[in-house]
């Protein structure tokens, strides 16, 4: 019997391909302002919150600038650009089949709650969870992932013993560090963990199935 009883986990690049829909309302932002990003719109920008992403790609902090863009991209993306997101293949199957097993689960995401919303729906998964938590879902923002989980587990009394958490990125696993949970990294997605990157600890599962396993004990 696995010990793993509530299973949080990150979006982006760890469930769902967000990756096309994402950079295409990226550059319609830039293009409807009349900008050119100082660095590429690719995937190696997707996974940081949207005004951190807005920052890199302006090369500025200036506030009028960011929030013209944000208020563009979020134009595109919360119309019609969410509805391009694809499911990693299996992902579907692995939350059914971790939801008919008993575990409690969990999403904690840099990704806005609004359009995490969407896409949940969209994809037929919102019943999965239990909880949905985002950076922007608290008044002043949380300062990033780890103070995320961290107020995720006091708010719903999750102990660490019984939990972990999943995510694609180097950020997701020291942040489940930070809250003393166990970290499984996705490695199938575009954020994906390469070998070197991997801290001793950090175990990674390069499909949904062998995930599953894991997590169920089987």
């Amino acid at each position: 019997m696995s010990r793993f009883q509530y299973v949080l986990f990150d979006l982006d690049g760890t469930l769902i391909d967000s990756a096309p829909a994402i950079l295409a309302s990226y550059r319609q932002a830039f293009a409807v302002a009349g900008r050119t990003p100082v660095v590429a719109i690719d995937e190696s920008i997707v996974g940081p919150p949207l005004i951190e992403t807005l920052q890199i790609l302006t090369g500025t902090k200036d506030a009028r600038l960011i929030d013209e863009l944000a208020a563009h991209f979020k134009a595109s993306y919360d119309t019609t650009g969410y509805r391009e997101t694809a499911a990693y293949a299996g992902v579907g199957d692995m939350l059914a089949r971790l939801a008919a097993g008993g575990r409690t689960l969990a999403i904690a995401t840099n990704k806005r709650l609004h359009p995490t919303r969407l896409i949940l729906d969209h994809l037929g998964w919102s019943g999965y969870f239990k909880t949905v938590y985002a950076l922007d879902l608290f008044e002043p923002r949380l300062p990033g992932k780890a103070a995320m989980i961290a107020r995720l587990m006091a708010d719903h009394d999750i102990p660490e013993h019984v939990s972990v958490y999943v995510g694609d990125r180097s950020e997701d696993g020291e942040s489940a560090d930070a809250n003393k949970l166990p970290f499984f990294a996705a490695t199938w997605g575009y954020g994906s963990l390469v070998p070197e990157e991997m801290a001793a600890h950090w175990r990674a599962f390069p499909t949904p199935a062998a995930l599953t396993s894991a997590l169920l004990g089987d």
